[in-house]
C-alpha cells in the first residue's frame, strides 16, 4: 500500500512560502514536490478553502499565505487535506457474522481509534512555526558543524 504524504509535502510548502517573498506559483511548488501543477491546485484548494493560503491569477499571481505559521497546526492541515486515513491497517469486513472476526475488530478497532485520537490530539499542539524554528535550528547546526572552506 502506498502512502499518502499530502500532510508532509503541504507542510513542507508551506514552511517555503513563509520564507519567499511574494507569491508562489504552482509550477514553482510543482517542481518542489516532482508533481504536477494541476495536483498543487487541487491540494492546496482545501487550504485555501481553510483559509491558510490565498490563490492571485495572472502575471503577479499565485499561492500566498493568508495566516501566520504561528496559527497553523498540523491538525489544521490534516483538516484542511480532507483526513486522510491515518493508518494503513485496519480492521476486516469479510464475515460481519463471525464471532472471531467480531472480536477481533472490536480489539484492533478500539486501538486504532485510541491511537487515532491521540495522533490528532498531538497535531492539534504543533504549529507550523515551531516545525519551521526546528529547521532553522538543523540549519544553524549543519552551518556550525561544516568545516571552512
Amino acid at each position: 500500500m502506498r502512502t499518502d504524504s499530502r500532510l508532509s509535502r503541504m507542510l513542507h510548502v508551506l514552511i517555503h512560502m513563509a520564507r519567499h517573498d511574494g507569491p508562489v506559483t504552482s509550477e514553482v511548488i510543482a517542481r518542489m514536490l516532482n508533481t504536477n501543477p494541476v495536483v498543487v491546485r487541487r491540494t492546496m484548494a482545501g487550504l485555501r478553502d481553510r483559509g491558510f493560503v490565498a490563490s492571485g491569477k495572472g502575471h503577479g499571481g499565485g499561492w500566498a499565505l493568508s495566516r501566520p505559521l504561528e496559527r497553523i497546526t498540523l491538525r489544521d492541515v490534516y483538516d484542511a487535506l480532507g483526513e486522510p486515513t491515518l493508518f494503513a491497517i485496519g480492521v476486516a469486513d469479510d464475515a460481519p457474522d463471525c464471532l472471531v472476526e467480531q472480536a477481533v475488530n472490536a480489539a484492533v478497532g478500539q486501538a486504532l481509534a485510541e491511537a487515532e485520537q491521540r495522533l490528532l490530539a498531538h497535531f492539534g499542539t504543533v504549529t507550523i512555526a515551531s516545525l519551521a524554528a526546528d529547521f532553522d535550528r538543523r540549519c544553524r547546526e549543519r552551518s556550525a558543524a561544516a568545516p571552512d572552506g
